[in-house]
C-alpha cells in the first residue's frame, strides 16, 4: 500500500497557484472555478480554503509571485556595482519591458479580466500586491541616485511609492487598448498608450529632478507588442 505523505503548506499553496495559473491562461479567469483549481492541484476544499478565501486571492497571489520572480531576474542589474542610478533604473525598466513582451499572451489573459470596469477593485488589489513586492527594488535605486547627487529627492521610500502609484493612472489607457484589440482602432490605441507611458517617464524625470527623457519608461511599439497578442495564441 502506498504511504500518503503530508505535504508542507508552502508546497500545497504553490500547487494551487500552479493550477490556477495554468487554468486562468487556458480557460480564462472568469471561466475557471475554484473546483477546477482544486481538481488541478489535487487539493480538497478544506485544503484550498486553508490558503485562500476566494479565487480573487489566487490572482493577487499570482501577481505577487510573478513580481517576486521578476525581482530575482533583475538582481544581476541591481548587483552590478559599475552602474550609476540612472543607468540602473533604465536597465531595470528595459528588462521589465522585455519580460512583458515575452509573456505577452499570459499578461493579456490577466488584463482582459482585471481591466473590465466591474473588476476595478480586483485591479487595485493586484496592483497593490505587485507594488509591495517591487517597492524595495525602487527604493534601493532611488537611495543610490540620491547619494550620487543625481536624484534631487528628500525621501527615497516615499518617492518610490509615488512613482509606483503613478502606474494606476494608466488604467483607462490600457483598458482602451484592450477594448480596441481586433478592431481597426488597435494601432491608434497602441500608439496612444505608448505616448501615455512616455509622458509617465517624463513625469518621473521631473519628480527626480532629471532632464526630460532621461528615464526611458517605454518605447515605440511596446504597447502593440503586449496588447495585440491574439487570445488564441496561448502556446
Amino acid at each position: 500500500m502506498a504511504r500518503w505523505v503530508k505535504k508542507r503548506p508552502d508546497v500545497r499553496r504553490n500547487e494551487l497557484l500552479d493550477s490556477a495559473q495554468a487554468l486562468f491562461f487556458s480557460k480564462g479567469y472568469e471561466a475557471t472555478t475554484v473546483a477546477d483549481i482544486m481538481k488541478g492541484a489535487g487539493v480538497s476544499k478544506g485544503g484550498f480554503y486553508h490558503h485562500f478565501s476566494a479565487k480573487e486571492d489566487l490572482l493577487e497571489a499570482l501577481g505577487e509571485r510573478l513580481a517576486a520572480e521578476t525581482v530575482v531576474q533583475l538582481r544581476p542589474i541591481l548587483d552590478n556595482e559599475g552602474l550609476n542610478a540612472v543607468t540602473r533604473m533604465n536597465a531595470v525598466l528595459a528588462q521589465a519591458r522585455r519580460f512583458k513582451v515575452e509573456d505577452a499572451a499570459a499578461i493579456r489573459a490577466a488584463f482582459d479580466t482585471v481591466f473590465k470596469p466591474e473588476n476595478i477593485v480586483l485591479y487595485h488589489r493586484l496592483n497593490r500586491a505587485v507594488g509591495e513586492v517591487m517597492l524595495p527594488l525602487f527604493i534601493e535605486i532611488l537611495r543610490q541616485g540620491k547619494s550620487e547627487g543625481e536624484f534631487r529627492i528628500d525621501d527615497p521610500a516615499t518617492t518610490a511609492e509615488i512613482i509606483l502609484q503613478m502606474g494606476t493612472s494608466t488604467h483607462d489607457a490600457v483598458a482602451r487598448a484592450i477594448e480596441a484589440s481586433g478592431t481597426p482602432q488597435v494601432e491608434q490605441a497602441a500608439v496612444a498608450l505608448d505616448e501615455r507611458l512616455r509622458q509617465q517617464g517624463i513625469a518621473i524625470d521631473r519628480i527626480l529632478g532629471l532632464p526630460d527623457g532621461t528615464i526611458v519608461f517605454s518605447e515605440p511599439g511596446f504597447s502593440k507588442a503586449v496588447m495585440t497578442v491574439p487570445m488564441s495564441d496561448k502556446n
